[in-house]
């Protein structure tokens, strides 16, 4: 067998006598599982799938933009911002009506979780805005959709207000190692990310949270990123693996495409560093074909953003995501039984 050491198996072993489950890792352990053999490495992150999960299930999601551009924040990939000219107009703040018809539809196409996205820096408690947002959250929770939001940076009384409103998980993105992060966006920091997820994790919603890679960052600097993930407790519920969608106006407008095998390496390697979080596939599907996205599955992904739009990127149809996953086997996973109605809280 050429006695190779199996990272996976090594780090099962260093932590079988402790009394409580960890999930944090060092940059030298990520580095390790990283730059194994490709095959041996996404052999160890199916396995760590099948350890923790079951049916073949992805988890579908449906992201919904309804406050786009004018926002004040210069964060490079984002067409959204109203430093750059990229030709994404500012619009209002959607009504609840409006939401609740996009919210049936994602429902009726599959998804079990229905995220709303507002271009702007953070709501803060007290203002009209959130308070229209928060009664959008009360209808759409009512549909038996798990409910995410991501609202820019928050504080507790804010986290908590969401919490009540029916919000079972918040998005807050890190997008990269702390390292880098500066030369990604200038006008907020990266302790500043931390401490809305702070405010996040004390109100008692889920994190989403997860990161954008081809920003011309290393692939030292997505391991740290991971790193700080494992470091989050309680662990993030989901990952999101964005891959950049250079849009045309942005200052990262001319990065190339990602490299479809570091894709699957960090997939792989957060599947092991976070066995029990779901990891999505989100932005940049539309470069992947296929047979990238059967191996990023094989690796341990397990959830999508379903439908032909992400805020305002382009995303695969519906229906080549259904024929996708009818093809590779795999089936919708089912929404939690606390979300379904009648349930008393989801």
């Amino acid at each position: 067998m050429g006695g190779r050491l199996n990272p996976l198996v090594a780090l099962r072993e260093a932590r079988r006598d402790t009394s409580t489950e960890t999930t944090f890792m060092t940059l030298e352990e990520l580095q390790n599982l990283y730059h194994q053999p490709f095959f041996d490495l996404i052999t160890q992150g199916r396995e760590a799938y099948l350890e923790h999960w079951s049916n073949n299930e992805v988890q579908l999601c449906t992201l919904l933009s309804i406050k786009t551009g004018g926002c004040s924040e210069d964060c490079g990939y984002c067409a959204q911002s109203a430093r750059y000219t990229t030709g994404v107009k500012a619009g209002r703040l959607m009504e609840t009506e409006e939401v609740l018809a996009v919210a049936k539809r994602a429902r009726e196409n599959g998804s079990t979780r229905f995220c709303m996205g507002a271009a702007w820096k953070g709501v803060r408690d007290g203002d009209p805005r959130f308070e229209q947002v928060l009664g959008t959250i009360r209808e759409v929770s009512k549909l038996g959709m798990e409910v995410c939001v991501t609202l820019g940076q928050l504080s507790l009384p804010e986290a908590q207000k969401l919490k009540d409103a029916g919000v079972t998980a918040y998005n807050h993105n890190i997008d990269t190692s702390p390292e880098y992060y500066s030369k990604v966006v200038t006008t907020h920091t990266f302790q500043d990310r931390l401490n809305t997820i702070s405010a996040v994790q004390q109100a008692g919603m889920d994190v989403c949270c997860g990161g954008i890679i081809g920003m011309g960052e290393t692939e030292e600097d997505r391991l740290r990123m991971l790193e700080v993930l494992t470091q989050m407790d309680p662990a993030p519920e989901s990952v999101p693996i964005n891959c950049l969608m250079a849009m045309p106006g942005t200052p990262m407008e001319e990065q190339p495409p990602v490299d479809v095998f570091q894709l699957v390496r960090l997939v792989a390697v957060t599947r092991i560093a976070l066995p029990k979080a779901k990891v999505r596939l989100s932005a940049g599907r539309t470069r992947l074909s296929r047979e990238a996205q059967a191996l990023c599955f094989f690796a341990g992904a397990n959830s999508i953003f379903y439908g032909d739009k992400l805020l305002t990127a382009a995303n695969p149809g519906v229906d080549q995501d259904r024929a996708l996953l009818e093809e590779l086997d795999l089936v919708p996973q089912e929404p939690r039984a606390s979300c379904l109605p009648g349930a008393v809280s989801c």
